[in-house]
């Protein structure tokens, strides 16, 4: 299995201006095989790798770096043109590949070779050939049984540098049972971000404190001159803002996906197509705040390595329907209750949606249900989870409250 390691890396002033040395150097490189693919019909990925040695005779710079590093950055490239061909057979209006300015090339990987990952008198440092050891903040192991087979190194907009060690672990995949014991429906949203067949309605994490003091700080940098020393430490402080609301969604989607990918045998999902919801005219920045793809994303390869179902879903009709008899009535987005005209059936709306995520996901995999069961007496109690200490406890927090609430 195929698993990303992330460390932040703490180098000497000497050690950064190597790194962005490199960097730059690997930018300009790029470059200039960008340019050649513009201007000849004839280059391929490993001609154009073929011609590095003869490059390096008058590019005496490239000496200087890791020729394997080297490589990768012309693969990089031949990368992104095959993807931009491949959104282009796939409908989708696409440019051209563009130049890469100095704060636009951030990384650079080593394959294979080039690296070591070892312990110096107490400090886990990382060699770089041809730059040197680097002090790690090594918040974790990496497991016994894995190999690393590449790092890549990267500069955040913070100025901060980052290592991010691709490995392989030597362990099977555990089988998925074939009758699934622990099963659940999942309704994401934006008021309450996921709420179970469990009864349990996680709410969305509040970030009108840290959004609020980014508007502020980008003010702050519209003021100042573009260029000036005083604009770029301002910059700065505008990207730390930024990574302070990207890390505190990603603990939060990482701790409620890790908690049902363990804790079921089966998470069945609505497989959203979230690109298209942002094209909508309203309320286009809640779901995009929500991070809903990445919370699907995080959760499918979650479910892989703990051997769990995970089963999306079509979303269609999963609010409108009525999960006890199957009647379809149409809600305004308000409404935030279901009440069915047929069987008098009513619920929570969220609720509702999550039961008729549930049973689709049963019958995808072929698992079927007592019909005869009304699926009110299978809805527990609702349990509240306010995503706040989701974040501050982490996900046992849900599995308590969900075993209070089954004891009361």
């Amino acid at each position: 299995m195929h698993y990303n390691y992330r460390y932040r890396l703490d180098p000497s002033d000497a050690l950064q201006e190597s790194l962005d040395r490199h960097r730059d150097l690997y930018r300009q490189v790029y470059n200039h095989f960008l340019y050649r693919l513009n201007h000849s019909d004839e280059t391929t990925k490993y001609g154009e790798i073929n011609q590095l040695p003869s490059i390096k005779q008058w590019w005496g710079d490239l000496t200087g770096l890791y020729s394997r590093t080297l490589q990768n950055v012309v693969e990089r490239l031949y990368t992104n043109l095959s993807r931009l061909k491949e959104a282009k057979e796939n409908g989708r209006a696409v440019g051209l590949l563009k130049w890469k300015a100095p704060t636009e090339y951030r990384s650079f990987t080593y394959r294979q070779s080039g690296f070591e990952l070892k312990n110096t008198s107490g400090q886990t440092v990382l060699r770089l050939s041809k730059i040197g050891e680097i002090p790690v903040h090594f918040h974790r192991e990496i497991p016994e049984n894995a190999t690393i087979k590449q790092v890549t190194v990267k500069k955040e907009p913070t100025g901060e540098w980052f290592a991010t060690f691709g490995i392989d672990v030597d362990k099977a995949t555990p089988e998925k049972p074939e009758n699934p014991e622990k099963c659940v429906g999942i309704d994401v949203g934006i008021l309450k971000y996921a709420h179970d067949t469990d009864g349990t309605a996680v709410g969305s994490l509040d970030l009108s404190d840290e959004r609020e003091r980014l508007e502020r700080e980008q003010r702050k940098l519209s003021r100042k001159k573009h260029g000036s020393n005083n604009w770029e430490k301002q910059r700065r402080v505008v990207a730390e803002c930024h990574a302070n609301l990207k890390n505190k969604r990603r603990d939060f989607l990482h701790k409620l996906s890790n908690y049902y990918a363990q804790e079921y045998d089966l998470v069945a999902v609505e497989d959203l197509n979230v690109a298209g919801m942002m094209q909508f005219d309203s309320n286009s920045r809640n779901r995009a705040s929500a991070a809903w793809g990445t919370f699907l994303r995080v959760l499918e390869y979650k479910c892989e390595r703990e051997g769990t179902h995970y089963i999306p879903v079509e979303p269609k009709d999963t609010t409108k329907a009525c999960a006890a008899c199957g009647v379809k009535t149409n809600k305004q987005l308000w409404v935030r209750e279901h009440s069915c005209p047929a069987c008098g059936f009513t619920a929570d709306r969220d609720a509702n949606a999550a039961w008729n995520i549930f049973f689709q996901g049963l019958e995808d995999i072929g698992v079927g249900y007592s019909e005869s069961m009304p699926v009110e007496t299978a809805l527990p109690v609702d349990t509240s989870v306010s995503a706040k200490h989701v974040i501050e406890t982490g996900s046992p927090v849900l599995r308590e409250r969900a075993v209070t609430a089954a004891s009361e």
